[in-house]
């Protein structure tokens, strides 16, 4: 499996922080009263599973991730705190490879269920169907663009650390039918003065609110909007 953090796990956990003050909190509520255990789909460096940790206290958690980059974050982050050494289990596979408990309290999938394609989203909305607890629930989230289309490139993130910052560009190009290609550069300053820049690119496949009722349908399960509506957010549950 190529890891497509390959080149910007570097930055990308710190340029992620400043967005998860937003969907941490409406992810806590999503989660509030369930049980584990709790799947991490592409936890990146951690910061969801921060989040599910304080929300599902004493829940075993399983936290997948497939990159090599962002996974050394995320084990580091696990391991300096006892509270979640003893509770996360971090696994290297793609979430589609992973060996994951046979029944499951809860599911989040935040930032990442553009990097599946249709018949990948089929597995995850048939696992679901298969292995939610009664009462248990999915988390997840669909970000723009709602459609393939070209996004001009923006700066999304802008981070200090020390004499240096580091600066976040992304621009999206149409790469057929229900997908778009990412193309992000990693700007580099040291005092203001350029000192470094990175590029990568990485598939995006587009799932809108009408196609995601649709597929879930499809598998007895169901959607309802949750948190600010800017941020995309659902919880699934079985019908």
């Amino acid at each position: 499996m190529a890891d497509e953090y390959e080149r910007s796990a570097e930055f990308v956990d710190m340029m992620l922080a400043p967005h998860w003050a937003a969907l941490g909190p409406p992810l806590s509520e999503a989660l509030a009263g369930l049980a584990g255990p709790v799947v991490d789909v592409g936890a990146g460096g951690g910061h969801g599973t921060r989040v599910i940790a304080r929300a599902v206290p004493g829940a075993e958690i399983v936290a997948v991730e497939p990159s090599a980059g962002l996974r050394s974050v995320l084990l580091a982050r696990v391991n300096e705190s006892a509270g979640l050494r003893d509770r996360v289990t971090v696994l290297p596979e793609g979430f589609l490879e992973a060996t994951l408990p046979e029944r499951l309290g809860a599911l989040v999938a935040m930032n990442v269920i553009g990097h599946f394609d249709p018949p990948g989203r089929q597995r995850i909305w048939r696992l679901l169907a298969d292995r939610l607890a009664p009462g248990g629930r999915a988390v997840l989230n669909l970000q723009p663009p709602s459609e393939p289309t070209a996004v001009p490139e923006s700066r999304f993130a802008d981070v200090r650390v020390g004499r240096r910052r580091y600066e976040g560009l992304g621009r999206a190009v149409p790469a057929g039918p229900g997908r778009i290609t990412w193309h992000m550069t990693y700007r580099t300053f040291h005092d203001e003065r350029p000192a470094g820049e990175v590029t990568a690119s990485y598939d995006w496949w587009i799932l809108d609110e009408p196609g995601l009722k649709a597929e879930l349908a499809e598998h007895g399960l169901t959607p309802g909007r949750t948190g600010p509506p800017e941020l995309g957010m659902y919880m699934i549950a079985c019908t």
